[in-house]
């Protein structure tokens, strides 16, 4: 599936997306990119007999802060499938003896320089334990954050509204005490907003 993203994204702009990513970023930043433009994840596999040792080496590689243990934190949150980083997520709150999202909020695992701070390190991990919970987050920021993000909110909005929206909306409201619907039809205006709305929809309460 990655590959053909790759290949549309070639076919699109006529150029090549690793190359892009050489010559456009630097640093950790551009090797993690690269990393995951290898699509070489893992899908669907998991272990947990190594979920245990895989965090082991997360939290090494939090603590340790050499280059080394930043090519084996890479390793790990770029080609582990999902379900693995789920399980590695929870043998590594085991080891801190804190929820993860909360224990990194609190300092910052990673080197200043590499993408991967704390706060993209919460949204990895709310990511792959609750992707709506995830999108629900994307849209309250794109809506409240940054003044409305058109583009952010009718790329989700119809990415997932045939996989998982009536459940993005359910965990919007449960999270910001405010339905998606009602949040849209405060904040947007015009085509905007009617068409967003159309594919938003909204509980009976809305209308």
């Amino acid at each position: 599936m990655y590959s053909l993203y790759v290949f549309w994204f070639n076919l699109e702009y006529n150029n090549d997306l690793q190359q892009d990513i050489d010559s456009e970023t630097s640093g950790h930043f551009r090797d993690t990119l690269m990393n995951l433009a290898q699509g070489t994840r893992m899908e669907g596999y998991a272990d947990p007999s190594t979920a245990a040792q895989d965090a082991m080496i997360l939290w090494e590689a939090c603590q340790q802060k050499t280059g080394e243990h930043k090519n084996m934190l890479q390793m790990i949150l770029c080609n582990k499938s999902y379900q693995q980083l789920w399980m590695v997520f929870q043998e590594l709150q085991n080891i801190s003896g804190r929820d993860i999202i909360d224990a990194q909020c609190k300092q910052k695992l990673f080197y200043n320089n590499l993408m991967f701070t704390c706060c993209n390190f919460s949204l990895l991990v709310l990511c792959v334990r609750d992707k709506p919970s995830y999108f629900a987050y994307r849209l309250y920021n794109a809506i409240h954050d940054f003044g409305f993000h058109n583009k952010t909110v009718i790329r989700i909005l119809i990415a997932r509204s045939e996989i998982d929206l009536m459940t993005i909306r359910q965990r919007y409201k449960e999270r910001y005490g405010k339905s998606l619907f009602h949040d849209i039809k405060h904040f947007a205006s015009g085509h905007y907003e009617s068409a967003l709305l159309a594919i938003c929809a909204g509980d009976a309460e809305d209308y």
